[in-house]
């Protein structure tokens, strides 16, 4: 194939500071999600500050930067259909905010409601407080709870004089704490609180690719109740509180978070949205070919590639038959295969408004799980309103139910009009919600949320080798190193870091 001069759209920029001589480096970044918005910000800075200059395409098939987040107004109500908040001991979300004058835009969650619910025989009762996701960092509020049994609360006590694990071989996170606390515990609290952030299946998913910081903290520390409560006390002796309010949001929504991205991106780079690139392939010349669905081809030094893994495997395809050197050839045909064997759950948020005076429960919490031993139709009900300031009218609340994922996949074969009666008689069942809600939309998310199941580490670190081995590639997402707004952000950047240095020295 041979290089054609660059469409008339691909105008260079050339960033402050650099002269007009220099000859920038041309670098795609394909997907306007977090992680691919935050390396396209990532090269404009670096452009900006550094030596070698780039010319950056961002390439995204929707109409709306993003990804799954998203910031709705439904009548009075602020709407977040995907991701409402991130964590802030995780610092690239948080130093993206600071670099881009939107620190005095976040807020910490409402100080009134924080804590949550479990179901418990269809009852909604409060997680004990001081637990951990894993471990209780508190010994009274879990022998006083009413979620566990006397016989369940002596097998949780007895994680206290367990022996740490002697090898450092991975385990489902599901066999990891029933080592530590038993089958009551992860069946009746642990796997809902989990299931809540990765709507994924426990039984299968890898400890150490999810959850790390419990293997150190048992190897460490020898019992997890131990290095809790010292966790928990060093918390208190800072100032640093209880973990909600280690959480953050823009004060008008997440979306305002990708809107100032895309704006700055906008100013210092090309834009096209609402097209998706079919094809990625190296040349001989060692530039990158990528053709959009409109059947336009373009040139570039390196390319970002920053969608969900199945995407990105089948984009680099082109790869294996456009070249001829073997080990290329080789290196993708495993990335390919490699990328393909990470599985994806989907699920849909169906958000919904209503009056105060409709629900029965005061919904004194920020949320309430759901087991899957309470055979619900519902993973979780986030009470967004209680957690955030300006999300409902006065005297109303937004909710926000979750349903499919790994453990209830089947619920999405199902039209929006059946979840939304599901929903509404779960809210109903769970809740005592009555009347007609203000609204009701469901919100789905096909294939969003990357499995890390056993062996996802070692999977990563294999893609991450054969990726160095090749020049001016790099992947970027969720499906790597975490599923949370900061680490998408931080996959970004971090990819958009090494493809300058990797330019920069060549």
């Amino acid at each position: 194939m041979t290089e054609k001069p660059a469409n008339k759209e691909y105008k260079r920029t050339h960033m402050p500071g650099s002269s007009v001589e220099s000859d920038p480096k041309r670098i795609a970044v394909i997907g306007g999600g977090a992680s691919g918005l935050a390396a396209a910000h990532r090269l404009i800075e670096l452009s900006i500050d550094g030596t070698t200059k780039f010319d950056v395409t961002l390439f995204e098939s929707s109409d709306a930067p993003g990804g799954v987040a998203a910031t709705r107004q439904i009548g009075d109500y602020l709407v977040e259909t995907g991701p409402d908040m991130f964590i802030t001991n995780q610092p690239a979300a948080v130093n993206l905010c600071q670099r881009m004058g939107l620190s005095d835009e976040l807020i910490p969650t409402e100080t009134e409601h924080r804590g949550s619910l479990v179901l418990r025989k269809g009852k909604p009762v409060r997680v004990p407080e001081g637990f951990m996701l894993i471990s209780p960092a508190r010994v009274w509020p879990v022998l006083t709870s009413r979620i566990f049994s006397p016989l369940g609360k002596l097998r949780m006590g007895l994680e206290y004089l367990l022996p740490r694990k002697k090898d450092q071989t991975d385990e489902t996170l599901a066999g990891f704490v029933k080592r530590r606390f038993g089958s009551e515990a992860f069946d009746r609290l642990i796997q809902p609180l989990v299931g809540g952030i990765y709507t994924s299946d426990p039984e299968k998913l890898s400890l150490q690719a999810t959850l790390p910081r419990f293997l150190e903290m048992e190897q460490k520390h020898r019992s997890l109740i131990i290095a809790s409560r010292k966790q928990a006390a060093a918390q208190e002796s800072d100032g640093s509180g209880a973990r909600y309010g280690l959480f953050t949001a823009p004060r008008n929504g997440i979306s305002v978070l990708f809107n100032r991205l895309m704006d700055v991106v906008r100013e210092q780079a090309v834009v096209r949205l609402g097209e998706a690139v079919t094809a990625v392939s190296k040349q001989k010349t060692g530039r990158f070919a990528v053709t959009s669905q409109s059947g336009a081809t373009d040139y570039f030094d390196g390319i970002v590639v920053a969608l969900p893994a199945f995407h990105a495997a089948k984009i680099l395809e082109p790869c294996i038959t456009h070249r001829d050197e073997t080990s290329l050839t080789e290196s993708i045909q495993e990335i390919t295969r490699l990328l393909n064997e990470i599985e994806y759950s989907s699920a849909a948020v169906v958000v919904s408004g209503h009056r105060l005076t409709d629900i029965e429960h005061p919904l004194d919490a920020f949320g309430l799980v759901v087991p899957a031993i309470e055979n619900r139709k519902v993973l979780a009900i986030s009470f967004t309103s209680r957690k955030f300031p300006g999300r409902a009218p006065e005297g109303r609340i937004l909710l926000r139910t979750f349903v499919g994922g790994a453990m209830q996949p089947e619920m999405l074969d199902q039209s929006d009009d059946e979840i939304t009666k599901t929903v509404h008689a779960e809210l109903k069942s769970i809740l005592g919600v009555n009347g007609e809600p203000d609204f009701i939309e469901v919100c789905r998310h096909e294939r969003s949320m990357p499995q890390y199941h056993l062996g996802h580490c070692e999977r990563v670190a294999r893609i991450r080798e054969l990726i160095e081995g090749i020049e001016g590639l790099e992947l970027a997402g969720n499906a790597f190193s975490g599923v949370g707004i900061p680490d998408c952000i931080s996959s970004g950047e971090s990819a958009a870091t090494r493809l300058a240095e990797q330019l920069a020295s060549t």
